[in-house]
């Protein structure tokens, strides 16, 4: 069968490469389209567009990139009626994916949306319209299937794919040799992959360096970016740049400083005890305190529904909050309590296997 992928991010990419894989063994006949990066790329098919320039975050910076966006739509609907697959299966990316998916649905293709968007955060209602134009929808997150069934909406839960992913990582045994790390304790930098996430968080992450002469920091620097430009912001500091390494990092990690987002799970998936940052543009967050419904931001504390890594927004993201929280997950009692937590988190995400279970629905429900 053919099948269109539209994957916006990077942690998309990663997702869509991982349920290409799982389709390829199920459907020895697959063919692939889609909107993604060089993960996805590596499986094979037809990269349309790369999902760097597709990326845009918050309110503000939608807006400012508003032409750009229409011009991906467009592109992306043209292409569609072109290859005329016979699934479109939409990762995540929701301001997008959901505009694609009532096209999608209006030229009788059937919709498959895998990595369901956050409308349990703010506006609960476009629950309705993803009954009208989503086919199958399935989700990665234990909680979300108790809350699309109060809205009379069938869902499958598929487990997490960020298990496969880090049950099949073998790590690297020459990692710190290579990265000349020797035996010192590294504390773990994950900036995200967003220019203005990266502008916005590395410059904090890095003005607690200094106080911490015992450790050695490291940057997970994302792979669209070149190392000049993560030096205009490391530049005379003792700090090192890691590209395409996250995973061994995580692994050798004693404590991390995280961009929220999908790295704050990998982290405590990685057991790694954290400090979640998070800073958007003044009008994205006045209107997001409007409107998001939920009371924690990283994936860590929504799914345990308690408060188990500290998040430090806006104006509490400041060299002084960062290094104090930082104290506490490096001090032997705060290290142990929150990897005492983690263990609750890891019972209800279940076993590995959602991007394999996810192929065999998608294959099940089109036949």
């Amino acid at each position: 069968m053919k099948y269109y992928l539209v994957a916006g991010e990077a942690s998309g990419d990663l997702h869509g490469a991982n349920l290409m894989k799982a389709l390829k063994k199920e459907d020895g006949e697959a063919a692939f389209r889609y909107f993604g990066g060089d993960k996805m790329q590596a499986e094979g098919g037809e990269l349309v567009k790369h999902y760097a320039d597709m990326a845009f975050m918050g309110f503000t910076e939608v807006l400012l990139n508003l032409r750009t966006i229409f011009r991906n739509l467009k592109a992306c609907k043209e292409d569609l009626i072109k290859w005329k697959p016979d699934a479109l299966i939409l990762i995540d990316f929701p301001g997008f994916n959901l505009k694609i998916a009532e096209f999608a649905k209006s030229e009788g293709i059937k919709v498959c949306y895998y990595i369901s968007p956050k409308v349990w955060a703010w506006n609960q209602k476009r629950v309705l319209k993803i009954k009208r134009i989503v086919d199958y929808m399935f989700c990665i997150l234990p909680f979300e299937v108790d809350f699309y069934k109060e809205w009379g909406m069938k869902v499958d839960y598929v487990g997490n794919p960020l298990l496969d992913e880090i049950a099949q990582f073998i790590p690297d045994v020459n990692f710190r040799e290579d990265n000349q790390f020797g035996d010192g304790k590294i504390i773990a930098l994950l900036p995200g992959s967003r220019k203005q996430e990266i502008e916005r968080l590395l410059p904090v992450m890095l003005s607690i360096t200094e106080n911490y002469p015992d450790y050695i920091f490291a940057v997970a620097a994302a792979p669209t970016f070149s190392q000049s430009y993560y030096e205009q912001f490391t530049g005379g500091k003792k700090v090192k740049l890691l590209f395409n390494n996250t995973y061994n990092l995580l692994h050798q990690a004693h404590a991390a400083i995280v961009a929220s987002g999908t790295a704050t799970l990998e982290t405590a998936l990685f057991k790694v005890p954290q400090v979640v940052v998070y800073k958007g543009g003044a009008l994205s967050i006045a209107i997001a305190r409007m409107l998001v419904k939920i009371k924690f931001i990283s994936l860590v504390n929504l799914i345990v529904n308690k408060k188990i890594v500290t998040e430090l927004i806006q104006e509490d993201c400041n060299q002084q909050k960062l290094s104090a929280e930082l104290e506490i997950i490096l001090s032997a009692e705060g290290r142990n309590e929150m990897l005492k937590q983690y263990n609750e988190l890891l019972l209800l995400m279940g076993e590995p296997g959602a991007s394999a279970k996810t192929a065999r629905l998608i294959i099940d429900y089109l036949h």
